[in-house]
C-alpha cells in the first residue's frame, strides 16, 4: 500500500449538552516518544491518505483504526490546515458520543531508542479525552487549534 507523504486526513468527534457545552474528542499518541507529553500532543485522530483513496475515506478509516469507533454521518467538512512541518490535514467533524476508557487503537512498531536495533509495539493511540474547547485548544498540536474555531463557526450558523 503506497501512502501520500505529507497529506492526513481526521476527524473531530464532538459532542453537545446544557451541562456542558461543546466538547471535543481528542487522541493522545502512544509511545515513548509522547510518554511525558501534554500541552501540544493531543490530537484528532488521523493519519495518512493512501494512495487512490479520497481523504474523507482516509478519516473515517484512521479514526476507527485509532479509537475503534466508526464515525457516522453526517459528517461537517472542517477543510485543510498545514502544520508546522508542512504536513496538510484535511478534517470532518462529526456528533456523538464516546467512552474513552472503551477506546482500542491499533498498533505501531518502532526501533527504539532510534539506532539501537531494538523494537518496540505499542498502542498508535495510549488514550482519549473530551475537552472544552478553550482545553482543546491548549492540548492540541497548535496548527491543529484552528479546526476547533472552524467547528465553532459551523454549529453557530
Amino acid at each position: 500500500m503506497t501512502r501520500r507523504g505529507g497529506e492526513s486526513a481526521g476527524m473531530l468527534l464532538f459532542r453537545r449538552s446544557a451541562e456542558r457545552g461543546l466538547e471535543v474528542f481528542l487522541a493522545h499518541p502512544g509511545g515513548p516518544f509522547w510518554k511525558n507529553k501534554d500541552v501540544g500532543a493531543w490530537t484528532l485522530p488521523k493519519g495518512l491518505v493512501d494512495e487512490g483513496e479520497t481523504p474523507l475515506d482516509a478519516a473515517r478509516r484512521e479514526f476507527q483504526e485509532e479509537t475503534g469507533i466508526v464515525p457516522r454521518e453526517p459528517f461537517l467538512p472542517l477543510g485543510e490546515i498545514r502544520q508546522k512541518a508542512g504536513k496538510r490535514v484535511h478534517a470532518w467533524a462529526w456528533e456523538g458520543d464516546a467512552d474513552p476508557a472503551t477506546v482500542t487503537s491499533n498498533e505501531m512498531r518502532t526501533e527504539w531508542p532510534r539506532g539501537s536495533g531494538r523494537w518496540i509495539t505499542f498502542p498508535e493511540v495510549d488514550r482519549c479525552a473530551w475537552f472544552t474547547p478553550a482545553q482543546a485548544r491548549e492540548k492540541m498540536n497548535a496548527a491543529q487549534a484552528e479546526l476547533i474555531g472552524r467547528l465553532e463557526a459551523l454549529l453557530a450558523r
